[in-house]
């Protein structure tokens, strides 16, 4: 045999290899238009090695999903791992959540745009990565809010409210990203600290809102007839005195 015998490469390099240029055609041509011919061509190896490793076109896009949600989760987890409050866990994980969007645009668009569009198998795998990605944001709330209420116990529902309201306004904003690039992950990450953490923190200070008395709107019953504009300076606190007007908030420091 001429010429030198090519060296094997492990299994498991060989499938991080296809899955590296999987989500790159996936994410510039679409699940169905795109082919399994350019998949292995751009690789380096033949489309029945493709199949071999990965069993179908399906199932690669589902090794895609996996192993990009896993690092979008990893990255999440471990920005915040090592933070001193929960404030600051958030702060950092949502930084590294916006950077890894800016940074891995195309696993992005793998799995925010065009997953939720293909089959059960699909869905349900970027179902499951969703809730990973919740489970961590609501502990975080979770956290959070029991540290400024100390003994007082959290109530599951109102984290999970909170997780579903930040994640939701998340992924949202990486769409805005896209379309005001000069605006950088540090800074959307700062804007949404301070429309969701300061608001947080003035509802568990007893500040609420509830509709106007003329807006045709129920007011809740726990109000005890109280409608109207939200409450701010002047309204008992806990204690019952009179809260001062509140400073200007500053802006969540990384």
């Amino acid at each position: 045999m001429s010429g030198e015998r090519r060296r094997r490469v492990p299994r498991r390099i060989r499938e991080q290899q296809i899955i590296d240029v999987a989500v790159q055609v996936f994410a510039r041509r679409g699940y169905h238009p795109a082919s399994v011919d350019e998949i292995a061509e751009l690789a380096g190896i033949s489309k029945p090695m493709v199949y071999l490793y990965l069993d179908s076109k399906e199932g690669l896009f589902l090794a895609c999903l996996r192993r990009e949600a896993e690092r979008l989760v990893a990255a999440f987890q471990g920005a915040a791992r090592d933070v001193r409050t929960p404030e600051l866990r958030l702060w950092a994980g949502l930084s590294a959540f916006f950077a890894f969007v800016a940074e891995h645009r195309d696993s992005w668009v793998v799995l925010h745009r065009q997953a939720s569009q293909l089959s059960e198998a699909i869905t349900t795998e970027v179902a499951q990565a969703r809730r990973a990605v919740m489970a961590e944001v609501a502990g975080l709330v979770r956290d959070g809010i029991g540290e400024a209420l100390g003994p007082v116990p959290v109530a599951e529902e109102e984290a999970d409210f909170v997780a579903h309201a930040l994640v939701g306004a998340a992924d949202s904003l990486t769409d805005w990203m896209e379309r005001h690039p000069g605006e950088s992950p540090e800074r959307v990450t700062r804007r949404l600290m301070n429309m969701v953490w300061v608001g947080m923190r003035n509802v568990l200070a007893g500040e609420v809102w509830t509709p106007p008395a003329d807006s045709g709107a129920p007011g809740p019953a726990a109000s005890a007839g109280r409608t109207g504009t939200p409450e701010t300076s002047g309204t008992p606190g806990a204690s019952g005195a009179p809260r001062a007007p509140a400073a200007p908030e500053r802006s969540v420091q990384g």
